[in-house]
């Protein structure tokens, strides 16, 4: 029997490019959507077993979901990809609350709490290996995107943290930084009327992934995930003073008027 992996987000995008990369090297797949579209997986995937698990895991109730029918499977977890979330653009002044609370619920607290479920199953296990998607905007404010920055710079924090905490498991945590990719993630957030709304110059769903996991299974304790443009920019943003990222990132980011 092959073993098996957890990918949420896995509709479409780098959370799909990481099912199908995962599958390719023998995983049967547990993918998670909140659409309907995950239903679709396992004809994308015929060679592997795929279960697609529908819900909505910005709900607790959502994530409650997932574990029960992840543990209904009565296997061991090999390998879980944490990488649902979403974004919302434009000015803080503007944007809508509800929204914001939503991404919140999404990007932080259901990563949270289905991190709980994983993490007590690997220790039990003795085993596994967590890949938790961030972001480059981890390492920049992000002005009109104010409340996706910072999210993402928690899970990048949380998945340092918990790697430290879960060697002694055997337990490796890899955060993946995603720079830019060619998806529909920046048209969802309401950011086509900025440089972020064309996809020519970004950088490919499937590079992302294959950066994603070929670091996981390396043991390493995040990456970079794009070409080398997007890893040199990562580097300089080491050293640029916060309210220099700042602007450039509101260059980019600023709605068209």
């Amino acid at each position: 029997m092959n073993k098996l992996a957890l990918v949420t987000g896995a509709s479409a995008g780098i959370g799909f490019e990481l099912a199908r990369q995962l599958a390719d090297r023998g995983y049967d797949i547990a993918g998670v959507g909140a659409g309907e579209r995950i239903n679709q997986l396992s004809d994308k995937l015929p060679h592997v077993r795929v279960l697609p698990i529908q819900a909505d895991l910005s709900a607790e109730e959502g994530v409650e979901y997932v574990w029960s029918e992840v543990e209904a499977l009565g296997r061991p977890l090999d390998v879980v990809a944490l990488n649902a979330g979403k974004s919302l653009g434009g000015a803080f002044l503007d944007t809508d609350l509800d929204e914001e609370k939503h991404m919140i619920a999404l990007n932080i607290t259901s990563q949270v709490l289905l991190a709980k479920h994983v993490v007590r199953k690997m220790a039990d296990q003795r085993h596994g290996r967590i890949l938790i998607t961030s972001s480059m905007s981890a390492l920049t404010p992000t002005p009109y995107e104010s409340i996706y920055g910072p999210t993402r710079a928690f899970m990048f924090s949380f998945a340092q943290g918990l790697r430290e905490e879960m060697r002694e498991y055997g337990v490796n945590v890899t955060a993946l930084l995603p720079g830019a990719t060619a998806t529909d993630f920046h048209q969802t957030a309401g950011m086509g009327n900025t440089m972020f709304g064309s996809n020519d110059w970004k950088n490919d769903p499937a590079l992302v992934a294959q950066r994603g996991l070929d670091a996981l299974f390396a043991g390493k304790d995040h990456v970079i995930g794009g070409d080398r443009r997007t890893r040199r920019d990562a580097l300089l943003k080491k050293f640029l003073p916060e309210a220099v990222k700042s602007r450039q990132f509101a260059r980019d980011s600023k709605p068209n008027q």
